[in-house]
């Protein structure tokens, strides 16, 4: 029976590229599966041995550790150097993004309390 080993979704390419090395690197057998057609799939690495699993999640962790420190130090490196975008730079770069999505939470705010005030609470 397969055993599901990592969910792709929402992982970045280069993260997947890692975890495929890993286990090829360690002689643990895979297969992945798609998202499919039209993303209602689970795309994932399944492994085929039940007796991988555990070294599988071993290694997975240690990479996983390394991954974190090298991206925190990353970000840091941007941060100090300005090239980090926070809040406003992020806006800023697109902004007709930024006011219609304020103006549309607003309008939710404001359909949500005028309810309460026409009801008299």
């Amino acid at each position: 029976m397969a055993i599901l080993f990592f969910s792709l979704r929402g992982v970045p390419a280069d993260e997947i590229e890692d975890v495929r090395q890993l286990l090829i690197d360690n002689d643990i057998d895979f297969y992945e599966t798609s998202a499919g057609t039209w993303g209602t799939s689970l795309p994932a690495i399944w492994l085929y041995r039940d007796q991988d699993r555990q070294l599988a999640d071993d290694l997975f962790e240690h990479y996983q550790t390394q991954r974190a420190l090298t991206q925190r130090a990353h970000y840091q490196a941007l941060k100090n150097s300005g090239e980090a975008a926070g809040f406003w730079r992020h806006n800023l770069a697109r902004p007709l993004r930024f006011i219609a999505l304020s103006v549309l939470v607003a309008l939710v705010g404001f359909i949500s309390l005028i309810w309460l005030f026409e009801l008299g609470l």
